[in-house]
């Protein structure tokens, strides 16, 4: 049966590399119960049986070998950095292709927002907001929002103290410009100038 529903994530994880240990990790549940004969795979719901999980994903995956796993009922896509493992976990009838570029995505907002641009875990924690709402902005309750990073790291990003406010030009700085212009002009004429 054909998956007609908006929700393809089941969590986005960001697990220690050297350990297995939480950094940050968001689960996902629809409102409504998977269907059994799609292939669904039960909610996890409760924080053991989330630990559980990460823990077994962590183990089948932390010596790499592969980007994309199926395991107990979920879809792993992962991306191994060097000293963290960012997932992406979905149903195991979702999109490949689909989650694969959700991967990417948020591995290059991530770097985009994490000064000198490198993930790694001590980046991470310093940065945690940042995170966290990089990953709000990308998926939001298991639905796919966003595709694109720089769009991603643009809503998300802190202002730089360095740069200067935008100027904000309207229609009274419009009409002020021009009747500033038009009196120089007039005092040139005035004086012979022009």
């Amino acid at each position: 049966m054909v998956n007609l529903t908006l929700y393809s994530t089941s969590a986005v994880l960001l697990l220690d590399a050297n350990d297995g240990g939480r950094i940050i990790c968001k689960y996902y549940t629809p409102p409504h119960a998977p269907s059994k004969d799609a292939g669904a795979a039960a909610p996890l719901a409760t924080l053991k049986e989330q630990r559980a999980f990460e823990k077994a994903v962590w183990e089948k995956t932390r010596r790499g070998g592969g980007d994309i796993i199926l395991y107990d009922s979920h879809l792993l896509l992962f991306r191994t950095l060097p000293d963290v493992l960012l997932y992406v976990v979905a149903p195991a009838g979702e999109n490949e292709l689909m989650l694969s570029s959700l991967l990417s995505t948020l591995h290059d907002a991530i770097t985009q927002l994490l000064p000198h641009g490198a993930i790694e875990k001590r980046a991470l924690l310093e940065n945690l907001d940042l995170v966290a709402l990089a990953i709000d902005e990308a998926v939001d309750d298991g639905i796919i929002l966003e595709m694109d990073a720089t769009t991603i790291a643009s809503r998300v990003s802190r202002p730089r103290p360095d740069v200067e406010s935008v100027v904000q030009i309207n229609e009274q700085s419009l009409l002020s410009a021009y009747s500033s212009l038009k009196e120089r002009v007039a005092q040139r004429i005035l004086q012979g100038g022009l």
